[in-house]
């Protein structure tokens, strides 16, 4: 015996699944913290856009911290090493980049 449709037409079957699609884009903004989109597509998302940047900082930050342990925990000739020179490089332009997102907010 065949199994009954769950969907009458094809247009029923498309509509929940874009249904499935936004609740899943929903859910993706959830778990990543940052709130939904507007209802109105033209209107700016600054709740949203504010979330992202703090984000962004957050882990420019912690970029930045991790890479300076990193470097102070090896030894002093790694650190007179040209990698060293080079991760420093890396640690200053980071908080360059946290600065200028700092002028942003």
């Amino acid at each position: 015996m065949p199994q009954p449709r769950k969907y009458e037409t094809r247009a029923e079957q498309q509509a929940a699944y874009r249904q499935r699609r936004i609740a899943s884009e929903k859910e993706l903004l959830l778990k990543k913290g940052l709130p939904a989109l507007p209802a109105i597509p033209s209107m700016p998302g600054n709740a949203r856009w504010s979330a992202m940047l703090a984000q962004a900082h957050l882990l420019l930050s912690e970029a930045v911290v991790e890479m300076q342990s990193y470097h102070d925990d090896r030894s002093a000739k790694w650190q007179e090493s040209a990698r060293a020179e080079e991760l420093l490089a890396k640690v200053e332009q980071l908080q360059e980049t946290i600065e200028q997102l700092q002028g942003i907010e």
